[in-house]
């Protein structure tokens, strides 16, 4: 996890979401960066990654992906959460 002085924060998507909470609360980034590389495409890690989301909004952040796969982010579009799961 690294943080930098734009406002924003990386973390791979391998990290605990408690973990990601306090980096986001010792940061007070505004977006962070999840990279998706290699995860896999299904309903489990979209399940993971909304509730990504929903906790980097209590703290103010929005999540964003980084290398997201077509097929993950296909099946994110087809669950209806492009606009809350962006790549």
């Amino acid at each position: 996890m690294t943080a930098s002085a734009r406002g924003t924060v990386d973390f791979a998507v391998a990290v605990p979401i408690a973990r990601v909470c306090e980096l986001l609360e010792r940061t007070g980034a505004d977006v962070a960066f999840c990279d998706v590389d290699g995860v896999a495409a299904d309903a489990v890690t979209v399940e993971a990654l909304a509730r990504l989301q929903l906790a980097a909004r209590r703290h103010g952040c929005r999540v964003r992906l980084r290398n997201a796969s077509a097929e993950l982010l296909d099946l994110v579009a087809f669950i209806g959460l492009r606009d809350v799961l962006p790549g």
